[in-house]
């Protein structure tokens, strides 16, 4: 006659082999957790430099444009970056209003956003180009990434009258929407010859390392700011 406990040891069995699997099962799973957060801590921040020829590198081989030297100088700092050229030469705040949704699409951390100097070259009315990089902003913090507003300003030829429009722009719109500004992109590097090309217009490599050297500890702050 069949004992009544004869089935016991197996049974036993089952349940201890079932326990370790689920308990392997929870470790590999939290394992895994870990190295997602992991790895989504460590993901290069991606920051996109949107403006127009000065962003560009206008007249400069690729590696010497502003986007190269500062993604290069932000690694040697110690920071996963990768910075995407969104410069497109002879924009205006209108045409970067036109194209800045396709550039979000890349969800950039960062965005600089350096935009006016063709505006004030051409003589738009500075009440223009305040509205439209009002819009930028808005956008911009619309999407999630953290601004760096750089500021430009107006060249004597348009006159007092031009300058104290355009000129207050950035600083008012910075503290109105609460961003960061970079008061003047060309600081330090504006009307001197050896640090532009022969236009004039556009740094020339050191010209654009100094301008980086300028700005990068602000980009740095900004990247080491929690949300």
């Amino acid at each position: 006659m069949r004992s009544e406990n004869a089935d016991a040891p197996h049974s036993t069995l089952g349940m201890t082999f079932r326990t370790t699997r689920f308990v392997s099962l929870a470790l590999l799973l939290l394992v895994l957790c870990g190295w997602s957060a992991t790895a989504a801590s460590a993901r290069t921040s991606k920051i996109l430099a949107f403006g127009d020829s000065l962003t560009a590198g206008f007249g400069l081989p690729p590696e010497q444009s502003f986007p190269a030297q500062l993604e290069k100088r932000l690694r040697a700092a110690g920071f996963d970056v990768q910075v995407i050229n969104g410069g497109q030469s002879g924009d205006t705040t209108a045409g970067g209003l036109a194209r800045l949704d396709w550039s979000l699409a890349d969800n950039p951390d960062l965005v600089i956003l350096e935009l006016g100097a063709n505006d004030m070259l051409r003589g738009i009315p500075p009440a223009t180009v305040r509205a439209n990089l009002d819009k930028l902003i808005e956008k911009i913090k619309a999407s999630g990434a953290k601004l760096l507003l750089a500021g430009m300003q107006a060249s004597p030829n348009w006159g007092k009258k031009y300058e104290e429009e355009f000129n207050p722009i950035y600083l008012e719109l910075a503290r109105l929407h609460g961003v960061a500004l970079y008061p003047f992109f060309l600081g330090g590097v504006v009307m001197k010859p050896e640090l532009n090309q022969p236009d004039g217009l556009h740094p020339n490599a050191r010209g654009v390392a100094l301008i980086v050297e300028g700005i990068a500890p602000r980009v740095a702050e900004l990247l080491g700011e929690r949300s």
